[in-house]
């Protein structure tokens, strides 16, 4: 009675623990969406185009922030001395001080302390468009910068979904190449059997061998092939890691089918909006260049305070800080100015003709981009039929390739054919194993390749979540 019910507490936990395995195991997978959103989160270079929306949208508000009225402030403590003449000078691009002083027949080389506080506000009232084409010119930079990183991430997406496909089917062949092996091993083991037993000759024992060597040379490289693509997927999600665990999903089970291509429009593609946003961009950089020689009126109001160690009534000399501190004059300003540098016309003029120039040049891009991706998608579709008619035709070629290695193994059994047809036809059925995974595998893949020429990648995710 105790090892009854030992026996049964062992079957109890060993059913606990498979059932677990398999729980950790279907966790441990992760389907198509749950990878994109891991590439979406993790991928550097996604991240690095998030960060130039980000900057393009602060460059929108610092463009924006030439509205705002500009205020000045300054106060500063001097030690100097205090002799000047009479006359005019020009400050030279602000390199020259100012020479304001008494003016008498002898120079006063002792210094007295002084003290000079202002605040300037400018405001930019009329400006003649130069501030909102600045600003338009930003705003359509931020539009193709967001375009810019919409049409990575599609790009992106494209590429996770194929390497995941190819993960599937490496996967796939490597299973298929795992079962050829051990048919090949059953196989060598009955061929050594009826050597030994002398009924059959020993080249037949010689060619199993060499067969089952072959078989696991096949199946060493479809495992390098699988591990590299979990590499790349790895790579492409942004996970460190060695490998993952990816759901073959309705992948082997099924075919998209025909309608679902009608989805999308290559007109919608992310990378043509994208070409389009740049010509924009690059005509409204054009349009603030040329705005940029307009004048501009502005709306100046300023006060300030002067203190000196020289005495405003009869020039008497203080030195300590205190006097030479102490303000003695206040003054204000209210005003409206205006600015206008009109030997600049020219250089705006090329300037302006270069952006030109280059907005034909985005013009043209976009033309022949936008050729490109109707071409693309025109040919994608050509290639997701014919790759749905190979995949129709596969499990009929796999079926006559299982029976003819059932006869042929019948037949060899029976003693009525040789060796090399039956390995022949091992072969050949390891060949139609494979094409009907890899036809399987192109049909969705060329249906992805539909959803990237036409830019709307839920043509391909529709199709696989029915």
């Amino acid at each position: 009675m105790k090892h009854k019910r030992i026996d049964c507490r062992a079957s109890r936990l060993i059913l606990m623990l498979v059932f677990l395995a398999g729980t950790y195991a279907a966790h441990g997978q992760q389907n198509l969406p749950a990878v994109l959103e891991q590439a979406v989160q993790n991928y550097p270079s996604l991240k690095a185009r998030l960060a130039d929306v980000r900057s393009a949208g602060q460059d929108v508000k610092t463009s924006t922030s030439d509205y705002i009225p500009r205020l000045s402030v300054q106060h500063q403590y001097t030690y100097s001395t205090n002799n000047s003449v009479a006359g005019s000078f020009y400050p030279n691009g602000g390199t020259v001080i100012s020479p304001s002083g008494g003016i008498r027949a002898e120079n006063i080389y002792d210094g007295t302390f002084g003290s000079f506080t202002s605040a300037l506000l400018e405001w930019n009232i009329v400006n003649f468009g130069k501030v909102s084409a600045a600003v338009g010119s930003a705003r359509t930079a931020l539009a193709a910068s967001q375009a810019a990183y919409e049409n990575e991430l599609f790009q992106h997406r494209v590429q996770v979904a194929d390497a995941y496909l190819l993960l599937l089917i490496g996967e796939k062949l490597e299973d298929i190449q795992r079962a050829n092996r051990d048919r090949a091993d059953n196989f060598r083991q009955v061929v050594s059997a009826g050597v030994q037993a002398g009924l059959r000759p020993g080249v037949d024992s010689a060619l199993a061998e060499a067969e089952y060597s072959k078989a696991n040379l096949l199946l060493l490289e479809s495992r390098r092939n699988e591990q590299a693509r979990q590499l790349r997927l790895l790579e492409l999600t942004g996970i460190v890691g060695d490998s993952i665990g990816i759901d073959s999903m309705r992948f082997y089970t099924a075919l998209p089918h025909p309608a679902d291509t009608a989805a999308g429009t290559w007109q919608q593609h992310p990378s043509l909006r994208l070409q389009a946003l740049r010509w924009e961009t690059t005509q409204a950089r054009s349009k603030a260049i040329a705005r940029s020689f307009l004048p501009s009126i502005s709306l100046v109001g300023a006060a300030w305070a002067r203190g000196s160690g020289v005495s405003n009534t009869d020039e008497l000399y203080r030195t300590d800080f205190s006097s030479g501190t102490r303000y003695q004059v206040y003054n204000y300003l209210v005003g409206i100015s205006t600015r206008w540098t009109l030997s600049d016309y020219a250089q705006v003029r090329h300037r302006a003709k270069s952006e030109r120039y280059r907005a034909e040049r985005d013009h043209e891009v976009y033309n022949e981009h936008s050729l490109r991706v109707q071409r693309q998608a025109k040919e994608a579709e050509m290639q997701y039929a014919v790759a749905r008619a190979q995949a129709r035709t596969a499990p009929v070629q796999l079926e006559a390739a299982r029976q003819a290695y059932q006869q042929a193994s019948a037949r060899y059994a029976s003693g009525l054919t040789d060796l090399p047809t039956l390995l022949q036809s091992m072969v050949v059925l390891n060949r139609a194993e494979a094409d009907v995974a890899i036809a399987y595998s192109n049909a969705w893949r060329s249906l992805l390749m539909v959803a990237a020429a036409q830019g709307n990648l839920p043509v391909f995710l529709n199709a696989i979540n029915p």
